[in-house]
């Protein structure tokens, strides 16, 4: 699938990967159109090998099948202006050569690494750290006042799940769900701001990676009094479909809640993020009595939306479910996070790729959100 920017005509263009298996090691190729800088570092926890890149375009068919010592890889916009591809390996590993080749009679620029086999603490050894982002101060919770802003309109906060280096679910044919998760959001700020009673803003409104404590810090910087998180996975059962909702709780409702927050929750990982010093990433957020009202209001949503989504999509049976997933977990602005489908079911698949469809969850959810605060207001009154 390509992943071109805007303007691609103007950026370096990623036309193939080559993989070959040697006996002492493996070799990592990159068809890139021009030279470019590059930096590539190693991670562990799971093994990576990260290759950042200026912003290219991709232009590759599917991201290729596992051999020697790659397992898998996948790559996108990682930040404005920065490109990554994330290689998963299948062993520890270090990068024992990196280097551009310049054109030849038969190939073109290529970017070159060559991948060997070495001890966990010999990996550990060459594990290299760049500049680290410094962590947002935890916020103090407060109690906002709730009340109209922005000129009368109410602040939502739109949240597509994946994008770039992290592509989500894949469905059956091959949609990718940071694509559909995407397009709904876009279509759902688009019938939220038409009714004049509503500010939106997203948390991505393109194809790039975004960490999770991002997400919350957008939601909280814009002063939103709601956040809807946007996704479509997929399960090895395809017969399975129907939507849901999840709201925080550090006790997951099911195993299969518990499962799909922790998978949720491997975000910055799977975008190759060194995670190792940043434990309290979470944990910083606090939990106390004010993200109790806040799970409380959540809650409220979360029904609301049930019986609205309920009119305009099949939902599963159990389809109010409850888990830690990391996204859903600012102590001052109400969540949910909405599994629209499942992208390995074809029914599923060929609905959420469908602006009709699409149409149908943004008004249901248009519906429920003014729901919510009509409700909200009056629970609120003394």
């Amino acid at each position: 699938l390509s992943a071109v920017p805007a303007g691609a005509a103007a950026v370096p263009t990623v036309t193939d990967v080559r993989i070959g298996d040697h006996p002492s090691k493996t070799r990592f190729v990159l068809d890139i159109s021009e030279r470019v800088d590059y930096r590539i570092f190693s991670l562990v926890d799971p093994y990576r090998v990260v290759i950042d890149l200026p912003e290219v375009a991709w232009r590759l068919n599917g991201v290729g099948a596992p051999r020697g010592l790659v397992a898998k890889f996948r790559y996108g916009l990682f930040r404005r202006g920065q490109s990554r591809m994330v290689i998963d390996s299948n062993a520890p590993v270090v990068v024992a050569k990196k280097f551009m080749l310049a054109p030849s009679k038969s190939n073109g620029h290529r970017l070159v690494l060559d991948l060997r086999k070495v001890t966990r603490q010999a990996a550990l050894r060459q594990v290299y750290r760049p500049g680290k982002t410094a962590a947002r101060p935890a916020r103090i919770p407060r109690r906002r006042t709730v009340r109209p802003s922005n000129g009368g309109r109410r602040t939502i906060a739109i949240d597509p799940g994946h994008g770039g280096v992290d592509p989500g679910a894949t469905g059956r044919t091959g949609s990718r769900e940071k694509h559909i998760t995407l397009a709904q959001a876009r279509e759902l700020r688009r019938q939220l701001e038409a009714t004049g009673r509503y500010r939106v803003v997203m948390t991505r409104n393109r194809d790039i990676f975004v960490r999770l404590r991002d997400r919350i810090a957008i939601a909280q910087d814009a002063g939103a009094e709601l956040f809807i998180s946007l996704h479509a996975d997929s399960m090895r059962n395809r017969g399975v479909r129907g939507g849901s909702i999840y709201t925080l709780s550090e006790t997951a409702s099911d195993k299969e809640a518990e499962a799909l927050a922790a998978k949720e929750n491997r975000a910055d990982l799977i975008a190759g993020i060194d995670l190792s010093d940043q434990s309290e990433v979470v944990a910083k957020i606090l939990i106390d009595l004010r993200q109790r009202l806040t799970k409380n209001d959540s809650a409220v949503f979360a029904k609301v939306l049930l019986g609205e989504l309920g009119k305009s999509m099949r939902l599963l049976r159990n389809n109010h479910r409850f888990a830690g997933f990391a996204v859903l977990k600012a102590p001052d602005v109400p969540s949910v996070l909405v599994e629209m489908g499942y992208l390995s079911n074809r029914t599923d698949e060929r609905l959420l790729k469908h602006a009709r469809h699409r149409r149908r969850i943004a008004a249901a959810m248009v519906r429920a959100v003014d729901r919510y605060f009509v409700t909200h207001q009056a629970r609120r009154r003394p």
